[in-house]
Order: structure tokens, then sequence, then C-alpha cells
């Protein structure tokens, strides 16, 4: 069983289809006992990182989350849920949960044919290995939808990276958690991939 935390920042819904594609059962909750529970945990989300941080304070998941990872419980963050896994955000100028040193900064591009947010299908590629990561190979591309990205304080914590006008991380971890910039659950296969991996990971990290 997967549990997926909803706490309001959306997107829960194309997660939830992307492990039942898979066969795996989900459980959706915003109730901090139940995420209390979960044996693995998805932290997805969309949207801005101030009030994804007001959800997470106003129903304690906030300090849940905190507690699971602190407990060792396999989380894997989307998005949203990379963004606010590091200690700040330049969205808003806000604090957020910490679980990682680092900032989620704002794309600064000086090629104008550029566009903020980063949109569509881009090729990720792992500096890191890690379990979550087995198989990804040069040229696979996963999708993005974002105009900031997770820039942790240490590369220990860079586990991939895209390119939108000059590199930028798209995968960070720390022990039991490993989380995305890109949209596992809307990059096909290798996606689904992704996401099957996570489902058989312990929240070890070997071979990192």
């Amino acid at each position: 069983m997967v549990t997926i935390i909803d706490y309001g920042a959306g997107n829960i819904k194309s997660v939830e289809r992307a492990f039942a594609e898979l066969g795996v059962k989900t459980l959706v909750t915003a109730d901090p006992a139940q995420v209390r529970k979960g044996g693995k945990l998805v932290f997805p989300g969309v949207g801005a990182a101030p009030q994804a941080m007001d959800n997470l304070h106003r129903t304690s998941l906030g300090a849940v989350i905190k507690q699971a990872f602190a407990a060792g419980t396999p989380i894997l963050g989307i998005c949203i849920g990379a963004q606010v896994a590091l200690g700040s955000s330049e969205e808003g100028d806000t604090p957020c949960l910490g679980l990682i040193p680092g900032k989620t900064v704002r794309f600064r591009l000086s090629d104008p044919r550029l566009k903020v947010p980063h949109m569509g299908w881009n090729e990720v590629c792992a500096v890191k290995s890690h379990p979550l990561l087995d198989g990804i190979k040069p040229g696979d591309e996963f999708y993005f939808v974002h105009s900031y990205y997770p820039q942790p304080a240490s590369l220990e914590h860079v586990y991939a990276l895209s390119d939108h006008g000059g590199d930028f991380c798209c995968a960070i971890g720390l022990r039991n958690l490993f989380a995305t910039q890109f949209h596992p659950e809307k990059s096909g296969r290798l996606g689904l991939q992704l996401l099957e991996r996570f489902v058989k990971w312990d929240g070890g990290q070997r071979g990192a």
C-alpha cells in the first residue's frame, strides 16, 4: 500500500491513476493519523510554495512528514513536494520543511527564446546512482512543468540534472527521501518504471 498525502496542492488524481496502472493499491488521505501509519509515502503537488506550506502547517501534515522522514519511512516527493523539502523557497520567501539543506530558486534565463515556466519533455541525466534511477539512460526524457527548482546546499544531495538555459537540479535525495522536480506520473513508461521502483524501495541508498 502506498499512501498519497493530500494537502490541497493538487495533482493527486494523476498520481493515483499511475499507481493503479501498476496494479498498486493506494490510500489518498489528508488525515495525519493515516499518514503516520503509511508504510510508503508520496508527497506530490503543483502550484505555489507559500500556499503549499500554509496547507501543511494548517493540517499538521508538515510535522507528520518530518516525523516520517526521521523514522525512516520511504518518501517520494514530486514537483512542489521536492521544492518544499528544502529549507526555503524564493517563491514568496517561504520557509519550508528543511528535510534537506538548501533552497528552491527561480529560473533566471539569459536566452530570451526560453520561457518560464519550463514546460514539456526534457532529458534527465543521473549524476549519482540511486535505486529509483536504476535503468535511466542518456537521452531518457521526463515531463516538467515548473518555474522554480531545488538547489541543495551540497552536491551530495543532487542525483539528477536537466537543462533549461543551463543545468539545473531535477532530483534530490537524502536517506529515505527521494524527490523529483519532474512528474513521473505524467512521464509515460519511464515514469511508471520509476514509481514501480519506489514501491519496491526500502528507503536505503544502495549504489549511492
